[in-house]
This record gives structure tokens, sequence and C-alpha cells, in this order.
């Protein structure tokens, strides 16, 4: 039984989670900062992301596994279904359940969120959720999944980011400002360089199985000054937001991630083996849970 669990955590895959929960925390300490938090909305928010987030490692880990990328020369962490220490009929299984999962705990987070607005208003949210899992799956499932024709970086943005940070913001406040964009394209940027980190490293691997990333279709040296390119995005929009509705010193308490992103971007920048960027990966997703903390916490002090 306990090495069932262990397993079942690998496929899990726990270490990309401070990554889903960035987007939910920055906008709650946005909602909090304007008196308007609802702490039912950041409960289920969190877990709805948790949820979106391991059904998206499943769903990757089955759909490389049965289109033959998962073998023996990817460099990445032990995927569960091409070492067989899961069946792919139980994959799928789990894949079920987390669907499910997300579907239920997006419905309590539009409930308690949206009590109140209009049919429409909720028809619209629940469309965002159900797109939310397709996407999830979508990544590596099916026979023309988006991630092997390289539109995995605007997916990731646009969930992670825009509509992470700026649907979380609005079941909280039941508003909506456009400047609200800016500090969640930051988190959606950063959320993409984690994507093109796992595909930096991945490369070789992804080009002779047919996996057409952005990385195999830019190459390596475009791939790694586009993510140069999205770090300092991702740190200017947080910079020129806190610019806009500066009121204490304190909002720059994100500043303390920019040797974080430095050292990301310049390990990048000198990789020449491609498995070191394995731990690059992991600190750019905690790096990317910091500055959203530190951004939230500079807005409330």
């Amino acid at each position: 039984m306990k090495d069932t669990i262990g397993i079942w955590f690998k496929a899990f895959r726990l270490r990309t989670l401070p990554l889903a929960l960035s987007a939910t925390i920055l906008a709650s300490f946005l909602a909090f900062a304007r008196d308007a938090f609802r702490w039912q909305v950041f409960l289920f928010g969190l877990t709805t992301t948790i949820c979106l987030q391991i059904l998206s490692n499943l769903a990757n880990d089955y759909g490389d596994a049965v289109k033959g990328t998962d073998n023996a020369q990817r460099l990445g962490p032990l995927r569960v279904t091409q070492t067989g220490l899961v069946t792919r009929r139980q994959i799928i299984g789990m894949i079920m359940t987390f669907v499910l999962l997300s579907l239920v705990s997006g419905s309590l987070l539009i409930y308690f969120g949206l009590r109140g607005s209009s049919s429409g208003l909720i028809l619209l949210f629940y469309l965002l959720g159900l797109l939310a899992v397709f996407a999830a799956i979508k990544y590596t499932i099916g026979k023309r999944p988006y991630g092997y024709a390289g539109f995995g970086d605007i997916m990731v943005f646009i969930f992670f980011g825009i509509l992470g940070v700026a649907g979380t913001y609005y079941l909280h406040t039941h508003t909506f400002q456009w400047s609200i964009l800016m500090p969640a394209s930051a988190i959606g940027l950063f959320s993409v360089g984690v994507l093109n980190l796992n595909n930096l490293r991945d490369r070789e691997n992804d080009r002779n199985s047919g996996k057409r990333t952005l990385v195999v279709r830019m190459g390596f040296n475009w791939a790694r000054w586009y993510h140069i390119t999205l770090l300092v995005t991702g740190f200017i929009l947080s910079l020129a937001y806190t610019i806009m509705y500066f009121k204490s010193a304190y909002q720059f308490l994100f500043v303390l991630t920019l040797p974080l992103l430095f050292s990301d971007g310049k390990k990048v920048l000198l990789n020449t083996v491609p498995l070191e960027l394995n731990n690059e990966l992991k600190k750019l997703a905690i790096t990317t849970l910091i500055h959203s903390l530190s951004f939230g916490i500079g807005l409330v002090l």
C-alpha cells in the first residue's frame, strides 16, 4: 500500500504545485488589498488549481507514453506509465478521478464566487472551467495534441496567468480592472518559463519523437533568449504595476526575487548539459511562488 501511494505521488509530480498555486495566491492578495477577499474563493481556488495541475501531469504521463515520447532517451523525472509502474488502465482511471475532482472543486469555487450573479456570467465561468479541464488533457492526449504543435506556451500563459489571476480576482471582487492583466501576465510569463525549461531539457528527444514544441521549432539558441525575454518582461510588468499603484515601499518586496530570476537566466544562457536544467525547472517554479507571495504581501503591509 505504501509503495502504491509513493508511485502515485511520483505521477502527481508534486514539485509542480508551487507554480499552480501562484496565480490563486496573487489574485487573492490583490483582492485582499481592496477589502474584497473571500476565504471560500481562496480555499476552492487553491484546491481547483491543484486538481487541474495534477490532472495535467497525469494526462502528460499517459499521453507521452502512448506516443512514445517517453522513452529511454528522456532526461526528465520518472514517468510511471512509460516505466510500467502503473498500467494504462490504472492511469486512465486516475485521470478520470481528477477530472471529477476538478469539476466538483471548480463548481464550489463558482458557487461561492458568483452567488447572486446572472446566469449568463455563471455559465461563462463554467465554460471557462470546462475549457481548463479540456486544456489539461489535450496537451498530450488525442490525435492532435496542442503540446505537440508548439502551442503549449500560449495555453500556459492564458490559464496560469491571465485566467488564473484575473478570473480568481473577479470571483473575489466581482470587478475587473485592465491593470490586473499586468501582474497576471507576469505570473503567466514565469509559468511559460518553467515549461520552456522543460522543453529545453527534452529538446533532442522531443525532436526525434515528433513533438514540435516551441523550442524545437525555434532552435536552442533562440529558445534561450526567448527564456530571458519571458523573465525580463514578467519582472518589468510587476514593476510597472507597482509604480502605477505605489503607496508604500513594501510594495517593492518582490524585487527580492530578482537575484533568483537572474540566476535562472544566466544558467539557461550558459547551459550545455540539458540534464542540468532539471533543477532549474523546480527552482523557477518556487521562484514564481515566492514572487507571487512577496508581491502580494507587499500590497497589504
